[in-house]
């Protein structure tokens, strides 16, 4: 099977496949995409070795890849949370827009963090402020949670500098100033709609509250707050670095310069 329509034919029946074991059959996700894996691999005529194989090699760099970027980030959340610095965060987001806007100005967060760094990146280190601003508001984590993955999502899925679409606007030869202005028009009232917007109606009738060992972790907290300004340089520099190291990929001919940037602007 090599025809487009096989591979997709392929590609559907393993979601079909994937669904059916998680939803229906409760089959653990990880054993379940395993699965899926290998009746992708074997249903587009790759031999049983080649897909072992592909597998693993697979596995292994996304693991090798991830299990850094979780690792980093986590620590670098932990820090500003144990620092007083999400606390700060947060409080100077109250005080600049108010509690009736703090959702606009949580899905801008995540929509501005989200074009240099990954996804995940994003949701790492601004986690903190959504448990502080739920927190200190006694609303469900859903109101401010929601609107912080919308602002990361549509950005990580439509605009570059994201790795995503620049791959998608290589692959299919597209101008990347159009992709970037047909994913700020697309993806600004998604992330307005499906963030703040849809929050909302759901928070009303959904609360989630705040976990037991974050409040009970936010009691240590220094009684002097870290100044707004060491903040904002301290989550502004990882992703100014990233970006410059992005913007040296495309714009800097191959040197000592280029691989100096792109070296120091790697997201770990």
């Amino acid at each position: 099977m090599t025809d487009t329509f096989s591979l997709l034919f392929v590609a559907i029946c393993s979601i079909v496949l994937l669904t059916y074991l998680v939803v229906v059959r409760k089959v653990h996700a990880f054993i379940a995409i395993l699965v899926a894996a290998a009746f992708v691999g074997l249903g587009t005529g790759m031999r049983g070795a080649d897909v072992l194989a592909s597998m693993q090699s697979g596995m292994g760099n996304t693991l090798g890849f991830v299990a850094t970027i979780v690792g980093l980030g986590a620590m670098f959340g932990q820090f500003l949370e144990e620092s007083g610095g999400i606390d700060r965060l947060s409080q100077t987001i109250n005080n600049k827009f108010g509690d009736k806007n703090s959702q606009w100005a949580v899905v801008l967060t995540g929509f501005l963090v989200a074009i240099p760094v990954f996804f995940e990146v994003g949701l790492i280190i601004l986690m903190p402020l959504i448990y502080s601003l739920a927190k200190k508001s006694g609303k469900s984590l859903i109101y401010y949670g929601i609107p912080l993955t919308a602002g990361l999502a549509v950005t990580h899925a439509f605009i570059p500098p994201t790795p995503g679409p620049v791959a998608v606007a290589s692959i299919l030869g597209a101008d990347i100033g159009l992709v970037i202005l047909f994913g700020f028009i697309v993806g600004v009232p998604c992330a307005c709609l499906a963030g703040p917007i849809y929050a909302t109606f759901l928070a009303k009738r959904l609360h989630v509250p705040v976990p037991s060992h974050i409040i009970e972790a936010s009691h240590k907290k220094p009684q002097a707050l870290p100044s707004f300004r060491s903040v904002a340089a301290l989550l502004t520099f990882p992703l100014v670095a990233i970006l410059v190291g992005t913007l040296a990929k495309f714009t800097l001919s191959e040197g000592v310069l280029k691989e100096a940037l792109l070296f120091i602007g790697h997201p770990f």
